[in-house]
């Protein structure tokens, strides 16, 4: 089973949380950053870079320490406050009518290690190591990382009877999402909230944030190696995330646009597809696909339906029938000549939130060749992946709404 405990955040008082909270660093580029960020936006921690005229390296140590320099500051000016107490939060998003709801809490680094945290995807050394970087110099956890865990009838009756309340934060962001957070300061729910997790649910999956999560395990591995009166209870164990029940979530698209045909023209490529695939010519409106193994694909103008022909994919392999790989090996792969999705300069991906109109625009501007859009991966395949030790392709899932940073930070001592 996991470990989990309250903690006592430090997060913006409610009059001013719209103007602290920011998105996560990770979606937005320096200048988008910089250009979004008012003076207490929390964007002045997690992408301090903006701070500097011109834009600096954001991996330069005058970067690392105007990040501590103004984690500090905020503290001071009282944008950011810590709680009195050891507490459980629920934090709620809102996306196109669809709610899901989050139990914010500290899970256990030793479960990351053991296996009870469990990935789908790779991670990448400089990526964590930057993390790392900054989980070290703050001496604390600034932004969640995203886990799901298995359905429990009783955590969701007490986040159920708790959002009946009025919330501590409630607003609308700039791209129409509500975020809503209520605070869990009852002595007996947080106990029993840690009794539940505790004894009856038996692993976390990593949703959004696999590079957060390992930095974070790794700076408590640091942490405890210097600490000769370790005990494994020092605050330093535990990294905050958000935990959602996985019936509540929904992964979107994650799309593939390509910069040449591999030498081919759109005649012979059209027929090198239809080796595997049952190719339709549809028209300029755009065509989704209409489920597991369709695709659709915008060419020239025009959209077109490819349903990958039976025998070319192994829906008994849970790799193997996730769409992103039949797509990598049977397109990409073997017609494209695209071997490493990591590093290929070829490909980009398109995050479905977007929409199939950002496929098209990024061809029609002669940017790209050609675009593929994917039918999503169910939760249930992720676990699956997951739980059998599996990884997936890169840029396989896609969560939206992301994550608002700056509502409530950890403290690692």
């Amino acid at each position: 089973m996991v470990r989990v405990k309250p903690f006592a955040a430090v997060r913006p008082p409610k009059g001013i949380v719209t103007e602290v909270a920011a998105p996560p660093y990770d979606v937005l580029n320096s200048q988008e950053a910089k250009a979004m960020a008012g003076e207490k936006s929390l964007l002045h921690i997690t992408k301090p870079e903006i701070d500097f005229d011109p834009i600096a390296d954001e991996h330069s140590q005058p970067v690392y320490d105007k990040a501590v320099e103004n984690f500090k500051l905020w503290r001071e000016r009282g944008w950011l406050v810590q709680d009195d107490k050891e507490k459980y939060y629920v934090y709620a998003q809102t996306m196109d009518g669809r709610t899901q709801y989050g139990i914010v809490l500290c899970a256990h680094t030793d479960d990351y290690a053991e296996g009870k945290i469990k990935k789908h995807e790779l991670t990448r050394k400089d990526k964590e190591d930057d993390r790392m970087i900054h989980v070290r110099i703050q001496n604390a956890n600034i932004e969640p990382v995203f886990f799901a865990f298995k359905d429990n009838a009783e955590l969701n009756a007490i986040v159920a009877a708790k959002v009946k309340e009025t919330p501590e934060y409630q607003f609308v962001d700039e791209n129409n999402f509500g975020h809503s957070f209520w605070v869990i300061d009852d002595d007996a729910v947080i106990a029993r909230i840690t009794e539940i997790f505790t004894n009856d649910i038996d692993a976390f999956y990593v949703a959004d944030g696999h590079h957060r999560t390992a930095a974070a395990a790794r700076v408590g591995a640091e942490k405890r190696a210097q600490n000769p009166n370790h005990t494994g209870k020092e605050e330093y164990n535990y990294f905050m995330t958000v935990c959602f029940p996985e019936s509540q979530l929904k992964i979107i698209d994650y799309n593939r646009v390509v910069k040449d045909l591999n030498g081919l023209t759109a005649k012979e490529f059209i027929e090198a597809l239809q080796k595997d695939f049952i190719v339709e010519k549809k028209t300029s409106e755009a065509y989704k696909p209409c489920g597991l193994h369709n695709f659709s694909m915008y060419l020239e103008g025009v959209w077109y339906s490819l349903t990958a022909k039976p025998g070319t994919y192994d829906d008994n392999d849970p790799i193997g029938v996730l769409d992103v790989t039949v797509l990598s090996n049977l397109v990409l792969d073997k017609i494209l000549g695209i071997k490493d999705l990591r590093t290929d300069k070829r490909i980009d991906f398109v995050g479905g939130i977007r929409g199939l109109g950002e496929l098209s625009r990024r061809v029609d501007s002669g940017e790209m060749k050609v675009a593929f859009a994917l039918y999503p991966v169910s939760m249930e395949q992720l676990m699956n992946i997951a739980d059998s030790g599996n990884i997936m392709p890169p840029k396989t899932t896609w969560f939206e709404p992301k994550l608002r940073s700056g509502l409530a930070i950890h403290l690692l001592g």
